[in-house]
């Protein structure tokens, strides 16, 4: 972090009508034990305020808020022989990354004590959590009403607010982020002045305000709008989508295409599954009465399935981004993180993100479907063109979806007919409770109605699979619906 970032901070801070719940001004008071507390209490009051940190300021006059300076010095500071740092990090509960720095401002030395908000549970210092409430600092326990708003304040760290890149310029950030294409796929005019752009952006959390007249650039901004992901930190830019095509059925043969991406999300997502479609070969496919050629995976498919896997992705997940690799007769997609529902519930329960507000704005611009009914669409698609069912495939740290090529029934794996079986009576159920029958399930595989019994073979081994059950026991033939219905 920058001296001039820090010293537009404390300018910032300064210039506040009076001491805040979150903000504390000192000129020597370095007692332990008040630092702890204070760590506490500002944490607490942060939270409950609706601000990123708590700070205590060491050098700034608490009632004219001029700059005095300090001769506290927090590296050197020691408490029962250990340094102040390790001392009040084991005393402070949940961990907590609070920093201290030393800053040369103009005007004298100041020692800033920055402090993050609580996130998963009130901070406590010596087992005890405290509150602001103006220059006192008594325990949490003791305002039941400040407590009770902190515990409705807490929440799980949001990955896409995180700041990708700190204290930019104006011009700087017209420069990293591509905005002309946010304005293009949200639908709106591009304003004709700066202020106007900086106002959407920000409405959107893709920025936000900084001190000093400067920007933050959220993840959630870089992610997807990013001109070069190059141009953020490794951490995100690994996030990047990998493509990689290869010349036979495994990953030992040959690689024909690489491609890593290179831009935000939203601005390479049209360009990548165009690429992909591009490079999939198509197969003849004779239909009522002309020939047509088709893609091996069906483009819907596709497009949902990519737009999924960056959506869903856990983002926590450090060196690791979406991995598309295109084989002879398969594609297989992979994100980052493990799903939060079960792979064989997928088609039929509302999608869970961990990044709620990347998966509104990719679903806002048109990128995948509307919340709920993207994979169910997938499989309908992969049935109309009469494929083996996808596979959901659940990794120790990932999540993976297989789209295989065209293959008939009688070269269907058993294993294959029975999660297509299962899938297809999924699809029925979400289609005003409709049922799965045995001549619906000869026409999903294309199997001619004269060999019906093999779809009732199939059938039979889904319901011991435990897959599927008769809808009524009462008439058997009614038809079939999915386990859990």
């Amino acid at each position: 972090m920058s001296d001039l970032r820090d010293i537009d901070l404390i300018e910032d801070l300064r210039v506040r009508p009076a001491e805040l719940s979150w903000l504390e001004f000192k000129k020597d008071n370095v007692d332990p034990d008040v630092i702890g507390k204070r760590c506490s209490a500002l944490a607490n009051a942060a939270r409950i305020d609706g601000q990123d940190c708590g700070y205590m300021l060491w050098g700034i006059d608490d009632a004219t808020h001029e700059v005095v300076g300090t001769r506290f010095d927090p590296d050197g500071q020691r408490v029962g022989g250990q340094e102040l740092q390790l001392w009040l990090a084991q005393q402070l509960q949940p961990s907590v990354a609070f920093t201290f720095r030393v800053i040369g401002h103009p005007e004298g030395r100041v020692v800033m004590l920055e402090v993050p908000a609580a996130t998963s549970a009130p901070v406590a210092f010596k087992n005890i959590a405290y509150i602001r409430i103006g220059s006192t600092t008594p325990k949490l326990t003791e305002y039941p009403e400040r407590y009770a708003k902190l515990i409705d304040s807490l929440r799980p760290y949001t990955w896409e607010h995180g700041i990708a890149r700190q204290y930019v310029t104006g011009d700087d950030v017209l420069e990293l982020l591509d905005y002309a294409q946010y304005f293009r796929y949200t639908k709106q005019p591009l304003p004709d002045n700066r202020a106007g752009i900086f106002e959407r952006l920000l409405a959107d959390r893709l920025i936000g305000k900084d001190v000093g007249q400067r920007w933050n650039i959220t993840n959630l901004g870089a992610l997807l709008f990013a001109a070069r992901l190059e141009d953020f930190e490794a951490s995100l830019s690994r996030k990047a989508v990998r493509l990689v095509v290869y010349d036979g059925r495994n990953r030992a043969a040959t690689v024909t295409h690489r491609l890593d991406g290179k831009k935000g999300y939203a601005c390479g997502f049209e360009g990548l599954v165009d690429y992909i479609n591009d490079l999939v070969p198509h197969n003849e496919h004779i239909g009522r009465a002309l020939r047509e050629s088709r893609p091996l995976f069906p483009e819907l498919a596709v497009r949902e399935l990519v737009a999924n896997a960056l959506i869903h992705q856990d983002m926590t997940v450090t060196g690791a981004g979406p991995q598309i690799e295109i084989f002879e007769d398969r594609m297989e997609i992979t994100n980052p993180g493990r799903p939060l529902i079960q792979a064989e519930r997928m088609i039929d329960l509302p999608p869970r993100s961990r990044n709620e507000a990347l998966a509104s704005l990719m679903r806002r611009m048109g990128f995948c479907e509307e919340q709920g009914s993207g994979l169910d669409k997938v499989v309908a698609e992969v049935e109309l063109y009469q494929l083996p069912p996808p596979l959901f495939r659940e990794g120790d740290d990932s999540m993976q979806v297989v789209l295989y090529g065209p293959r008939t029934f009688a070269n269907m794996t058993p294993d294959e007919r029975i999660r297509a079986c299962y899938q297809h009576a999924v699809l029925k159920f979400l289609s005003g409770g409709e049922r799965m029958k045995n001549a619906t399930l000869c026409e999903r595989f294309g199997i001619d109605p004269r060999n019906a019994s093999q779809a009732s073979a199939v059938i039979k081994k889904a319901q011991h699979a435990g897959l599927i059950k008769v809808a009524d026991p009462e008439h058997p033939r009614a038809g079939y619906v999915p386990i859990w219905a």
